[in-house]
């Protein structure tokens, strides 16, 4: 390994914080890791940083090296993806997260064309719901539907997503279509599970807000398997509308309470605070806030 190789092994110690998890993002062995770190603070003949059994922190040197190595780094990527766009391709790997739905409903046809104009271009991609920690988990970029709040990491608004109150033509024979917003808090609820309380957000069309309390029967963290249950009549819930068009169109899913609308949320796309942003991720950030028609 020459310096550059040694610079990525320190950094990736540091963001993932520790020798284990920088191993296992790398690929090499734990003692390999250490001997690197080892090597480059003889080379340095300074301590970069202080290792316990417990914990390990950064020193003032450490500090120090760790802002201008990430930041040489990055000029060197930016350099590289440079000259590749000029070739009209970009190389290296993007590691990127994906919720489930959204990534197959909406993004899934944009990476593919993504990937066929850079096939140089190594696309690992993560479908979860889960909200993954981008740099921990290594990850270059991570999108999510979500009110964001997160002083560590920079976010571009990709796209609005509208949701909609909805539930089946069979519930509501059952059990009656909510006129009113007390009527409602008398059905069942199948809700998301990243929606920390038992509470709708409606406004009206003078954008008077009101919180109304819910009673979920099913809670999950997949927007289909929430859509599935509520197309067998489980009760009403709250999904995005990309989920559902379909079955709207179909009248499958029937909308209720529409003099009253949901607050738009947002797909984010989220990446790492710093003073550089890789070509390959802004070119990716780019090409689906252009293609999603976001202004």
């Amino acid at each position: 390994m020459g310096q550059l190789e040694d610079m990525k092994v320190f950094i990736r110690v540091v963001d993932t914080g520790s020798i284990t998890k920088a191993s296992e993002q790398l690929g090499i062995a734990k003692s390999a890791v250490s001997k690197r770190l080892a090597d480059l603070e003889q080379r340095l003949a300074a301590k970069l940083i202080h290792r316990t059994t417990r914990k390990s922190s950064l020193t003032e040197s450490g500090s120090l090296y760790y802002q201008q190595a990430k930041q040489i780094l990055a000029e060197i990527d930016d350099l590289h993806q440079q000259i590749a766009v000029t070739s009209l391709c970009l190389q290296g790997r993007l590691k990127i997260s994906l919720p489930l739905s959204f990534g197959l409903c909406q993004l899934a046809p944009l990476i593919d064309e993504f990937s066929q104009r850079h096939p140089d271009l190594l696309l690992d991609v993560d479908f979860s719901d889960r909200k993954v920690d981008v740099v921990e988990d290594g990850f270059d970029l991570a999108f999510r539907i979500d009110n964001f709040e997160d002083s560590s990491m920079r976010a571009r608004k990709i796209c609005t997503i509208k949701h909609v109150l909805c539930a089946s033509p069979k519930y509501l024979k059952l059990h009656g279509k909510p006129q009113t917003l007390p009527q409602l808090k008398q059905h069942k609820f199948l809700k998301y599970s990243s929606q920390t309380d038992n509470l709708i957000r409606l406004a009206d069309a003078d954008k008077q807000l009101y919180n109304v309390s819910i009673e979920p029967v099913i809670v999950a963290n997949n927007g289909d398997f929430l859509k599935r249950l509520a197309l067998s009549g489980h009760g009403v819930t709250l999904l995005p509308e990309f989920i559902i068009s379909s079955e709207l169109k179909q009248q499958q899913l029937l909308p209720i309470l529409t003099d009253y609308h949901v607050a738009d949320m947002y797909a984010y796309a989220l990446y790492p605070a710093s003073n550089y942003l890789p070509l390959k991720v802004r070119y990716l950030i780019d090409f689906l806030v252009e293609r999603l028609d976001y202004h």
